[in-house]
């Protein structure tokens, strides 16, 4: 995806949210994040819009970390909430395409569309964490973005030493997005996960589902009773328990 393709998905993105946490309200539990209220999750995503905001406005170059506590009282959460998406989506619209800019994973993208891609995902995967507040049908992602998505995670999330997902002999987990026409292998071991695209070789398990249905279970919003598993599913149960970032 283009990065003004990311920044108009950021945008929707941020809308939804805002829309589903004001129905909800600040108090309202959060099923996918137990831990977590409707206060919790704006202030969290606030701070973050906020942070990257002014990595782009200010040209930073060098890491400075984000600023929590920043958040008013309930009454004024959701437009403070609102105020800072706007101002990220501005922000990236206006930077320079070939800024350099601090980035939190390494990337062979530019770090604009970097940004663009991370935000736009961070959003959605929060989008769902606000709607399962409020208790609705989740709103839909379209196959493309949501395998965008899936990339970023395997391929850059999982790929640096912070992945949890290991084994002590080396296995193979494929990934089917069945409406994306995209497969991905994931070859496991003693050291980060290495994914690829295609479907070469043997698989010791094969996770099958739509592109959304995958990337919402691999960011473990969804149960893995939703997508298809043949093979050894110990798999799916480790990719469960240990791929939490």
């Amino acid at each position: 995806m283009d990065i003004a393709e990311l920044i108009d998905a950021l945008d929707r993105e941020g809308r939804l949210l805002a829309d589903a946490a004001q129905q909800a309200g600040p108090d309202a539990q959060v099923p996918t994040c137990p831990d977590w209220r409707v206060r919790d999750l704006l202030a969290h995503v606030g701070m973050v819009h906020r942070w990257v905001t002014r990595i782009l406005t200010e040209g930073l170059t060098e890491m400075v970390r984000p600023q929590p506590g920043q958040e008013p009282e309930d009454a004024d959460l959701t437009p403070w909430f609102r105020d800072g998406h706007g101002a990220l989506v501005k922000a990236l619209n206006e930077a320079d395409p070939e800024g350099r800019y601090f980035t939190i994973l390494p990337t062979s993208h530019s770090p604009l569309a970097f940004w663009a891609r991370r935000q736009a995902h961070e959003t959605a995967i929060h989008r769902v964490d606000a709607e399962s507040a409020l208790g609705k049908d989740l709103s839909p992602v379209a196959p493309a973005f949501a395998a965008d998505g899936l990339d970023e995670l395997l391929t850059g999330f999982h790929a640096t030493e912070r992945s949890k997902v290991r084994t002590e002999t080396p296995r193979t987990l494929r990934l089917r997005a069945t409406d994306a026409e995209v497969v991905w292998t994931v070859r496991l071991s003693d050291a980060p996960p290495r994914a690829e695209v295609g479907d070469a070789g043997d698989a010791d398990c094969e996770l099958s589902g739509s592109a959304e249905e995958l990337y919402l279970t691999l960011w473990n919003r969804l149960p893995m009773a939703r997508l298809r598993a043949t093979g050894d599913t110990s798999l799916a149960e480790l990719w469960r328990e240990r791929s939490g970032f």
